[in-house]
């Protein structure tokens, strides 16, 4: 899958435009995605992230990275050498672009701030 634009609120992948934070797993979306605490992630609100078998998990935190990623969350794929990236949302787009080309990744973006 490849992103080819976000804006505050909005990301176009491979020609569809979604507009709430969602899931990019290699070959499906999932737009249901939210978290109990709104700018938190932690454990409980990523159980298919934590089962997955990937190279690397990257975190859109928001055009302003309010969104915050729980310590907890970190110490989990740091103890199974999961590399984990946490950007501004913009940032993570483009490094999941890069990235995505030649490992098993998966992406949390948070759309607004």
């Amino acid at each position: 899958m490849k992103i080819e634009s976000y804006s505050f609120g909005s990301i176009l992948i491979d020609g569809e435009t979604y507009t709430s934070d969602l899931l990019i797993f290699p070959g499906k979306i999932d737009t249901s995605w939210w978290r109990k605490r709104s700018h938190k992630v932690e454990l409980e609100d990523i159980p298919e992230l934590l089962q997955a078998e990937m190279d690397v998990i990257i975190f859109g935190t928001g055009a302003y990275g309010l969104m915050k990623i729980d310590k907890k969350v970190i110490r989990h794929f740091a103890d199974r050498n999961i590399e984990l990236i946490i950007e501004k949302t913009g940032e993570a787009v483009n490094i999941y672009n890069e990235i995505a080309k030649s490992k098993k990744v998966i992406a949390a973006l948070h759309l607004t701030c």
